[in-house]
């Protein structure tokens, strides 16, 4: 299983965000996501992000939360990623290779080309929800079942 981690830095109501539109052969391709990537043998989680993080960003989370789990299931694919939010950071942001960065308002990042799953976790984000395990269940590039902490969403 493909494991990854993923992380939103917020700052004055604005969040950062990347617009996939650089990388060849990319399943994110014409999508906003958060910083992240691919987990490295013997890395935990929180090294991967703060990693992802600086070779995407030029930037370093100095305060950050893990706040769950999202494993998303489809056809042939599965990945278990970690998900983290940060409220500060040190270092001059760059150019990122894979896409363009932005600074998005927190109440327009709904009605951005994003995944349907990630509607879900951002509306738990934003409820403060406590950490939880959240599994995405994907036809395709529909979202047809979740599940929060074991229960049916839908």
């Amino acid at each position: 299983m493909l494991e990854t981690t993923l992380c939103y830095l917020y700052r004055d109501q604005k969040i950062l965000m990347l617009y996939r539109n650089r990388k060849k052969e990319d399943v994110n391709e014409g999508k906003w996501v958060g910083i992240g990537g691919k987990r490295k043998a013997g890395e935990t989680p929180e090294q991967c992000m703060l990693r992802e993080f600086e070779e995407e960003t030029g930037l370093v989370p100095t305060a950050y939360e893990y706040r769950g789990i999202v494993l998303f299931t489809s056809e042939g694919w599965e990945e278990k990623m970690h998900l983290f939010t940060a409220t500060d950071a040190v270092g001059t942001i760059h150019a990122c290779t894979e896409g363009t960065l932005a600074w998005i308002a927190q109440e327009e990042v709904q009605q951005l080309p994003i995944w349907e799953g990630d509607r879900v976790f951002f509306s738990l984000l934003e409820e403060q929800h406590p950490f939880f395990l959240l599994h995405l269940f994907y036809q395709g590039e529909n979202l047809v079942h979740a599940e929060l902490d074991g229960k049916q969403l839908f």
